[in-house]
């Protein structure tokens, strides 16, 4: 049976997956939901606009937003279905993409409620990128000690936690 920290990282490698293609397939077409994808024409024209950088360096919202979301699918893609360490690249390069798309919602002065489900999103992303670096629990090996053909355990794994006391 799978240990609860690998069902965790699976259910949420394949959460967030879905999340992240859903929201950059809104970025990238209007056949999902017109309304979405209409107000993220509108952002994106928003956040470029409070950037004259990226005007200056070619960046222009369409570019932006097709980016972002390209990007979006591609690592919700990965998160979703494929295994190993690409999911972890995945897992950091969409917590990247939050704190810039975090970054975009401060700088043109939108309310928590139009961001707050990228804070969250980045949070569980956060966790989920902690608990999937966390090394495996191994259980600890019982170490037998002889002592005159009897085997007992060794003195600090025989010993009761602290503040316990041992009753025989």
């Amino acid at each position: 049976m799978a240990s609860p920290r690998t069902i965790t990282i699976i259910a949420l490698s394949v959460a967030l997956g879905l999340f992240f293609v859903f929201m950059g397939t809104i970025k990238l077409t209007p056949r999902l939901s017109r309304d979405a994808y209409n107000e993220m024409k509108r952002a994106y024209k928003s956040y470029v606009r409070a950037l004259p950088m990226l005007k200056k360096m070619g960046v222009s919202s369409i570019l932006l937003r097709k980016s972002i979301g390209a990007l979006e699918v591609a690592c919700g893609i990965v998160m979703t279905l494929v295994p190993g360490r690409p999911k972890d690249v995945a897992n950091f390069l969409l917590l990247l993409l939050v704190l810039a798309v975090l970054f975009f919602h401060q700088l043109v002065g939108d309310p928590l409620k139009r961001y707050a489900h990228a804070l969250v999103f980045g949070i569980l992303l956060t966790c989920r990128l902690l608990i999937a670096r966390q090394p495996e629990e191994q259980p600890p090996e019982k170490r037998i000690l002889s002592v005159n053909g009897d085997e007992q355990p060794l003195i600090h794994e025989a010993a009761p936690e602290k503040g316990k006391v041992k009753v025989s």
